[in-house]
């Protein structure tokens, strides 16, 4: 998901009846940042948003159908009129409110008030050491404020974290960045992949290559280890990892417990309400592809119990794969990882590239996958493009220096929609 948990507790793969324990709910896609990454291409309002009071009707349906945890995002979710008076209505309501903010507009008096409103905890999003950052976030002074964001909100008394969407850009600054963050204070690191979605489908040079997961996924739970003992949960995101050696690791939140990923929970235990009240069962999900209704047109037990946009993955079994995961000998308890992720290259989920197991077992054979783009991206929110993935010989030239022909061994299309 592109919103993280602001505290990273693991969501409990929770038995019986699917329900939408964890909700990532967009406020409004107003936004005081343009991020070079955003999969939403948040900054201007969608039309016709929920309004307050049409919010407010939602916190008692989300909490009727057992949410335990509500993400409030944007674009910037302190930029809807409404905000604190949401904060509030689900603290009333015994789900848990935390948000996911740029920080940008958090200043010291709007600290205190989500405090007072009953706020849980806030992850701050730091995408580097301060050039970095700001160019990915295409805003001189933005690292700035999210550091002073985590100052006010530490100084209200708020328990913080921070995500970070790493890419080509930015990789080099994880591990100077960890030390700035924990001298701030975070309880929790949640560090996920940019994904080709959104704004982030059109800068094909961010993503990483499958291969570099070699160098990155060791280096994310090196991280993690030396973070325990600091007293930091650092957890990956939804669409980091995979079956390899440090799986366990970098799954578990505790030393000693031997987690691993359990599948896609979207649609299982997952909710995302867009600002204009479209429903999906994850809030990265391809808007175009994966809404189940609208809030304004049918309810929300309706949209969660009888969508098929959202049970897909319910439903989801080994005969749902295709290519390399159909074959993986982790597929029927992974079944093809991060749905969205997927779906942002391929054009459908079932095939993830960003795998971890998938890029150690091409190594041992000599090769690797090249994600070449193929068709470009709409431009609408949490839309994407596709790309051809390339099995090459794994020393091939460089892809910054172009594709040597004689190297290519396979491609694999994507599907004809």
């Amino acid at each position: 998901m592109t919103a993280v948990r602001a505290h990273h507790r693991r969501l409990d793969v929770v038995h019986g009846d699917h329900h939408p324990a964890y909700v990532v709910w967009e406020l409004t896609l107003r936004c005081d940042h343009a991020c070079t990454h955003c999969g939403s291409r948040a900054g201007v309002a969608r039309d016709d948003e929920l309004s307050t009071d049409e919010a407010l009707a939602v916190v008692g349906k989300l909490a009727a159908l057992g949410a335990r945890e509500v993400v409030l995002i944007g674009g910037e979710a302190y930029l809807h009129e409404g905000f604190l008076a949401i904060v509030r209505a689900l603290r009333a309501a015994n789900v848990n409110p935390v948000m996911t903010t740029g920080g940008r507009g958090v200043t010291a008096e709007l600290a205190v008030a989500m405090r007072d409103a009953g706020i849980s905890h806030v992850s701050v999003s730091i995408d580097g050491l301060e050039a970095t950052h700001d160019r990915m976030r295409h805003l001189r002074g933005s690292f700035a404020s999210g550091m002073a964001a985590l100052d006010h909100l530490r100084a209200a008394g708020v328990p913080t974290a921070s995500n970070i969407n790493l890419n080509r850009l930015n990789h080099q600054d994880l591990e100077p960045l960890y030390p700035v963050l924990r001298d701030r204070g975070i309880k929790g690191w949640q560090i996920q992949l940019t994904a080709p979605l959104g704004r982030a489908a059109d800068r094909a040079d961010l993503i990483f290559q499958p291969w570099d997961l070699l160098e990155v996924v060791p280096r994310v739970a090196a991280i993690k280890a030396k973070a325990r003992e600091d007293g930091i949960a650092v957890m990956p995101g939804n669409n980091l990892g995979y079956f390899g050696p440090e799986e366990a690791l970098l799954r578990s939140m505790h030393a000693g417990d031997r987690d691993h990923w359990h599948g896609c929970q979207a649609g299982k235990f997952v909710m995302g309400i867009e600002s204009d009240g479209a429903v999906k069962g994850c809030p990265s999900l391809q808007t175009s592809h994966y809404v189940g209704g609208n809030l304004r047109e049918r309810d929300l037990a309706e949209i969660w119990k009888k969508s098929p946009e959202l049970a897909f993955a319910r439903a989801r079994t080994v005969d749902d794969l295709w290519g390399f995961c159909r074959t993986c000998d982790f597929a029927s308890t992974c079944l093809g990882g991060c749905s969205f992720t997927a779906h942002a290259i391929l054009g459908r989920p079932g095939n993830n590239p960003f795998c971890h197991y998938r890029a150690r077992t091409l190594a041992k054979r000599g090769q690797r996958e090249r994600l070449v783009p193929d068709a470009p991206a709409a431009g609408d929110p949490f839309d994407n493009g596709t790309f051809d993935v390339v099995l090459e010989a794994f020393d091939a030239p460089d892809p910054r220096a172009g594709l040597d022909a004689k190297a290519l061994v396979q491609i694999t299309r994507k599907p004809q929609r």
